[in-house]
């Protein structure tokens, strides 16, 4: 099942996605599917025909994102795998839809993507054991961790490198069926490959991270983890296209823009 959230120029409202020949449908849902069962009003909307997908959630707490979780990246980061998983915030304010501007902020020079498989909770998460971690996950979704790279040099802390309004887009659905084991993250600048790794890599696989998670902190409904990128990172500039891309599960894309 995939659940879209969407506009059509009104609220946002949430949608299961359907595919039809050379068309896709969204079956509107009533209500959240976060904190109710999917069910369908009747009403379908094909997708292109004035409907704009938003970022499938916006989380009401936080999204925890992972650094270093691929070895190849943090090799080409100047860095080794660290012991333990490498936690860091990035706030709600930070996450923009498919086709929303990532916005370049003044105070950086070097800002740059990093595609990654993102977890969607689905409910409330204290103190699970990796084996029962998947019964608290929603789903899955595309997200790119855009970074300020000479701030993150520069700064103790990566709040302002990784936290700026934008730098966390979201999309294009939440799947939640899809097995997060072994698939391919990619990413492109202009058309052009960048990124091109697998999940079987990460250092810390998904069910780790979701009972390491909770073991320090209360994960909620619609809470997101970014589990780190593979290797290939590199810099956007004003006019770039960047789209991020997990296997079995959808291409998330957006321009850059300077402004100013």
């Amino acid at each position: 099942m995939r659940i879209a959230r969407f506009t059509t120029g009104d609220d946002p409202r949430f949608g299961l996605v359907q595919t039809e020949g050379d068309k896709t449908f969204l079956a509107v849902l009533g209500g959240d599917p976060l904190y109710m069962p999917a069910m369908p009003t009747g009403e379908r909307v094909e997708l292109g025909d004035g409907v704009r997908l938003l970022a499938p959630v916006i989380p009401r707490s936080k999204v925890v994102a992972v650094g270093k979780n691929y070895a190849a990246h943090a090799a080409e980061m100047g860095g080794e795998v660290p012991p333990s998983p490498l936690l860091f915030f990035k706030p709600n304010t930070s996450v923009i839809g498919p086709d929303d501007p990532i916005v370049l902020p003044d105070f950086s020079d070097e800002v740059g993507f990093e595609a990654e498989l993102a977890v969607v909770i689905g409910k409330v998460c204290k103190e699970v054991p990796e084996e029962s971690a998947g019964s608290y996950i929603l789903g899955y979704t595309v997200a790119n961790d855009v970074t300020a790279r000479d701030a993150q040099r520069t700064d103790g802390q990566w709040a302002r490198a990784k936290g700026f309004d934008g730098s966390c887009p979201l999309g294009p659905w939440i799947d939640t069926d899809l097995d997060p084991e072994d698939v391919r993250v990619t990413s492109r600048v202009n058309g052009e490959a960048k990124q091109d790794g697998r999940t079987r890599d990460l250092v810390f696989d998904v069910p780790f991270l979701v009972s390491y998670i909770s073991q320090a902190m209360t994960l909620l409904p619609g809470d997101v983890i970014l589990t780190g990128t593979p290797a290939g990172v590199g810099l956007l500039d004003h006019g770039d296209r960047v789209e991020c891309e997990v296997e079995g599960l959808g291409v998330l894309a957006n321009p850059v823009l300077r402004r100013g």
